[in-house]
């Protein structure tokens, strides 16, 4: 009897064992990583017989900014630990205005300039190098802000370096400068059903909504010690600075003659969230309207910032709103993100006014509306719409499209402007597919974003944004949250000037971008970037008209009072292929649009859709019997959030989750079943005897 009970103990044992791996989350992996070592920070390299230790990588950035552009230099570095010949992937974030014009590889003593190629090209030199058994590397852009950099046949134990620069225009909000370096990214939700072939080695199936999923998935470590980057900036501000600071790193600020340097104060930080500088002019120093130029080959740019008027107070009587609120509430939303999120919205809920009208709607795998349609604001709807913000929590998909579609076709009063605030960390992958919607369904409304979290969809809040006819922000810390609402708001009363036209010289021939000039809200200027042919005259203006609170509006520019400054170029080269790739989105004869982006790219050698920067070393270094391992450099996760509630049941394309909960329910009742049965016969057993 004693046996019997033993037994019966035993196989209770196997059965907990096999209920607690039944309800273990699914460890964020990819095919490069190893489950069991995903806390440890460790890079790992997968080999024939296992795992190994992999490349590790160091970041240095170093950023030259003056007037309005920053040339930014990023050096990484791959350390091949292993004992074999190995080829490295990484997938990193960018601005998603970036310019990327140059990349170098140092291999020792030896220096090897890339070259701008068509995309194809570039990836058949360096298939072909890396076959061969030469140094190579390849930059290749996934999305407007993702990039990959391969570098293939680094030797056991070598230190390869390559160095990335792009260009970037600085961003001007109420009265103050900024740039923003991303250092790690969201893990994007994939929708869609897997397709058969896989390109790229991420987490994620390639999908019929989201292509390119296996190459925008890389993956991601909750800690690493390799993950670590230094940053200094040199702003030339050309007048005193009243404010210059780090939003969300210490750093150590040195001036002198208005030339200002900034470093990390503890020298190097973990990826893990993004770095941040501001800098805000002495205020009598701002003028209307500014315009830097740059003459390349013969012919000038320009970079023309159009500055709101000085601020007036609103009407008293300004017009009734509709104010819909989406808030992203999926798994990667979790944590500090989502805290963000609520306490957003409750602030918003504030500023809300009894003549206005309001409602509501989360999102995750689905949508729901606090509202079936707007209701008028009093005190009994904002106290429902308060408790309805207290009980959101994280969880599932981010399935964007059904909650856009809600908000933006619902019936709309002709009595109330419709003004749609969507706050989100825009981790998708079909980014492409909602701006069309966007577009399509907007009608007279405006879609606002705002950005949450550590490490946000850049791209995606300011395309939905300008899609939308409205602006974005962002919000990365909850000590952020009042400042970033109350400046939305002031946004949302009413642009202060509308209907801008920018009226050139008759004796030249512009291709300005954007097309059509957005309106102009409250601290925050409208940046055109223009090509010019044709000559201009000693006296020549440049006029901005427009409509503003007070009444018709103008600004004039002298053209000869332009300050130069390099990357001017490129600038408006990087703005053009944004708006052909628009284009291409919109189906419109794809070949010529295609044709048209090569040729802006390598004219201007930029790194785009269709063209990379490929750089080869001619001299073979692989024997030829050596093989060649590959692996995918992870990503740290983004501070605040949690890897078990992104990754731990995700809603994608494959069903992994659900077969995988339907095989351990199968097992589990087959021990059961064998449990009982054996019990049963041990107890026969023994009353025979």
């Amino acid at each position: 009897m004693y046996a019997a009970q033993k037994d019966i103990k035993s196989w209770l044992w196997v059965v907990a064992l096999v209920i607690v791996l039944a309800v273990a989350p699914e460890p964020v992996v990819a095919e490069s990583v190893s489950p069991g070592e995903l806390q440890s920070g460790s890079l790992l390299l997968r080999m024939q017989n296992g795992y190994t230790s992999a490349t590790l990588l160091n970041t240095d950035v170093d950023m030259d900014i003056s007037g309005l552009v920053a040339r930014v230099k990023v050096r990484q570095e791959f350390q091949n630990t292993s004992q074999d010949w190995v080829e490295g992937v990484y997938v990193f974030p960018l601005p998603d205005k970036a310019g990327v014009d140059r990349m170098r590889m140092h291999i020792g003593e030896r220096l090897i300039e890339g070259e701008i190629q068509e995309k194809e090209h570039a990836r058949k030199s360096y298939e072909q190098a890396k076959a061969d058994g030469k140094k190579t590397s390849l930059v290749e852009q996934q999305r407007a802000n993702l990039f990959t950099t391969s570098v293939a046949n680094v030797a056991p134990g070598e230190l390869v370096v390559i160095e990335i620069e792009y260009l970037e225009d600085i961003r001007y909000e109420k009265g103050q400068f900024s740039i923003r370096f991303p250092m790690t990214l969201t893990p994007r939700y994939i929708s869609g059903s897997a397709l058969p072939d896989r390109i790229g080695s991420g987490w994620a199936p390639d999908t019929d909504r989201v292509p390119d999923a296996a190459s925008i998935t890389p993956p991601q470590v909750m800690n690493s010690k390799a993950h670590q980057l230094s940053l200094t900036a040199s702003v030339n501000a050309g007048t005193p600075l009243e404010i210059i600071a780090s939003r969300y790193h210490p750093v150590r600020i040195s001036e002198k003659k208005n030339q200002y340097t900034v470093a990390l104060r503890s020298g190097t930080v973990a990826m893990d969230h993004d770095f941040e500088l501001v800098w805000r002019p002495i205020p009598s120093a701002a003028p209307r309207a500014m315009s830097f130029t740059e003459t390349v080959d013969g012919k000038p740019y320009f970079l023309l910032m159009v500055m709101p008027p000085d601020q007036e107070k609103l009407p008293a009587g300004s017009i009734p709103r509709e104010t819909i609120f989406i808030i992203d509430t999926s798994g990667s939303m979790h944590g500090v993100s989502m805290e963000q999120a609520k306490r957003a919205v409750q602030l918003a809920l504030k500023g809300l006014k009894p003549a206005d009208r309001f409602n509501i709607i989360e999102f995750n795998s689905a949508t729901t509306s606090l509202f079936p349609q707007s209701a008028v604001v009093n005190a009994t709807t904002i106290l429902q719409a308060s408790n309805f913000v207290k009980g959101l929590k994280a969880n599932g998909g981010t399935e964007m499209r059904p909650a856009l579609a809600l908000a933006l076709d619902s019936p709309q009063s002709e009595e109330h402007l419709r003004q749609v605030v969507f706050i989100t960390d825009g981790s998708v992958g079909y980014e492409d597919e909602l701006f069309t919607m966007i577009e399509d369904r907007l009608g007279a409304a405006r879609l606002f974003t705002v950005g949450i979290g550590s490490a946000p969809n850049s791209v995606f809040m300011r395309k939905a944004a300008e899609a939308g006819r409205g602006s974005y922000t962002f919000i990365s810390a909850l000590h952020e949250v009042q400042e970033r609402m109350d400046g939305l708001f002031q946004k949302l009363e009413q642009p202060q000037v509308t209907d801008i036209e920018v009226e050139w010289p008759s004796s030249v021939v512009t291709d300005s971008y954007p097309a059509v000039v957005p309106d102009l809200y409250i601290g925050e200027p409208v940046t055109v970037k223009v090509e010019a042919s044709g000559k201009f005259r000693r006296n020549d203006t440049i006029r901005i008209r427009g409509n503003s609170v007070a009444g018709a509006w103008t600004a004039e520019v002298p053209v000869h009072a332009a300050s130069n400054s390099a990357g001017i170029a490129a600038l408006w080269a990087r703005a053009r292929i944004g708006e052909l790739l628009d284009i291409e989105r919109r189906h419109a004869e794809p070949d010529e649009v295609r044709a048209r982006i090569v040729d802006t790219a390598l004219t201007h050698h930029l790194v785009s859709k269709y063209t990379s920067l490929v750089a080869v070393d001619k001299t073979p270094v692989r024997p030829s019997s050596d093989p060649l391992n590959s692996e995918q450099v992870a990503n740290l996760m983004p501070y605040g959030q949690s890897a078990n509630a992104i990754f731990g049941f995700p809603a994608t394309a494959t069903n992994a989750p659900a077969l995988r909960l339907l095989g351990f329910a199968s097992l589990l009742l087959a021990l059961f079943l064998l449990a009982v049965q054996g019990h049963g016969f041990r107890v026969r057993h023994a009353r025979l005897r």
